[in-house]
């Protein structure tokens, strides 16, 4: 709960974990909140930063003079028509350092290269029929070198890190997909986390990759994002993701609010798996059953080209499966909201989440404060991006997960 003697600044900084500390021996610590803080809330001054995190003036001039000859701050323009000297707003250097992001889907592979603003620079995609290691890792040694050369001259050694955002149990799903068992298996001995360090030569980390695209949201999500969260997102399979007090929870294994597999009600009133009506996949099995061509739904998500009688249907169905999935999940948690993203045309996101708000308000709400359903901000790419987060988070950000991932 909010203390209202404190001002709202310090109430964020509060939640976030974000004090500091004059004591030697904490510079690493300082310099992570400093830049947490640039980041969550744009460009601060260094009274700005003193004032949020109870630091010494001395102290954050020391840290912010550090941080941007370190090229990762930089000097905005002054803020004049004040009484005294102008303060000099600092924001994150965009070419302060840069992080990859690996998504390795059911149907497809992305790397992609993002800045330390959290903008993409380049990125590489393939298609296939489903995923293998020799593939992946093949894939990678030759997409890298072509998106650090979209980089300034001299800056690919500024590469931090590689994330990876993948299903986790690959090998689990083969019936689903309609794959050879014996390719898939491969997966369960391959240490495919060691395999990309070696062939890229940086720090390797992966992540499930329902997690990896709400982290996304978390890191570079726009507008105002809530404090406790729900998070889906649409590929093959559906997936999910759950914020709670601004931080991301991995759970255990690594698996936590793995939504797929969450049993909600029929018409009928039998039970299915979420993942059973609330999937891409669900929606190309319709179309292909219909005589319609759903290759294109994985080679891009600008566009879907499938009949409106067949779109609705699948809408219907996805909504009514979130809704119950959404209630489920408020008897056991006070979530301020239920995010919906995907691999998906932004009209069709929309729509999406209209038709769950309706199927949510026709639910029994009795006794539960329902969670507002909202889109999410990130979109397709949100699992590369939230691949990409986590060396950031690692290196440079306050991340009280970052014990749970090394």
């Amino acid at each position: 709960m909010m203390d209202a003697d404190l001002p709202q600044d310090k109430q964020i900084a509060e939640e976030l974990g974000l004090r500091g500390s004059n004591q030697s021996g904490m510079r690493d610590h300082n310099e992570r909140l400093v830049l947490s803080l640039v980041r969550a809330q744009g460009g601060l001054s260094k009274s700005d930063i003193a004032r949020i995190t109870g630091l010494s003036a001395q102290t954050v001039s020391v840290i912010m003079r550090g941080l941007e000859q370190d090229g990762l701050l930089e000097r905005g323009a002054p803020n004049r028509g004040r009484i005294g000297q102008p303060s000099v707003p600092m924001y994150l250097a965009a070419d302060g350092a840069y992080f990859l992001g690996l998504k390795i889907g059911r149907r497809s592979v992305d790397l992609t290269l993002v800045d330390f603003a959290g903008q993409m620079r380049a990125a590489r995609r393939q298609v296939y029929r489903y995923p293998t290691p020799d593939g992946v890792v093949g894939f990678v040694r030759s997409a890298m070198p072509a998106l650090a050369r979209a980089l300034p001259a001299g800056h690919s050694a500024r590469i931090s890190g590689l994330g990876v955002a993948m299903p986790f149990q690959l090998w689990s799903w083969v019936q689903l997909i309609g794959v050879p068992q014996a390719e898939m298996d491969a997966w369960r001995t391959r240490d495919i986390q060691a395999e990309l360090a070696d062939a890229t030569g940086i720090p390797v980390y992966v992540q499930n990759d329902a997690t990896s695209a709400c982290g996304a949201e978390l890191v570079f999500g726009t507008g105002d994002r809530p404090r406790d969260f729900l998070y889906f997102y649409f590929g093959y399979f559906i997936g999910g993701g759950l914020v709670l007090n601004g931080q991301l929870v991995l759970g255990r294994t690594g698996n936590a609010a793995g939504v797929g597999p969450m049993p909600v009600p029929r018409a009928s009133g039998d039970m299915r798996r979420l993942l059973d009506t609330a999937s891409m996949s669900k929606l190309a099995d319709a179309m292909e059953a219909a005589g319609e061509d759903s290759a294109h739904l994985w080679e891009q998500h600008a566009q879907w080209r499938v009949s409106p009688a067949i779109l609705s249907a699948w809408l219907d169905e996805a909504a009514e499966g979130l809704a119950w999935a959404a209630l489920t999940a408020a008897t056991l948690l006070e979530i301020e909201a239920v995010l919906i993203d995907g691999w998906m045309p932004v009209a069709v996101r929309a729509e999406l989440t209209r038709r769950t708000q309706i199927a949510l308000a026709a639910l029994d709400l009795s006794g539960i404060t329902p969670p507002a359903i909202r889109e999410g901000t990130v979109g397709a790419e949100a699992r590369s991006l939230g691949a990409a987060a986590i060396p950031l988070s690692q290196r440079y950000l306050i991340d009280q997960n970052a014990a749970s991932r090394a």
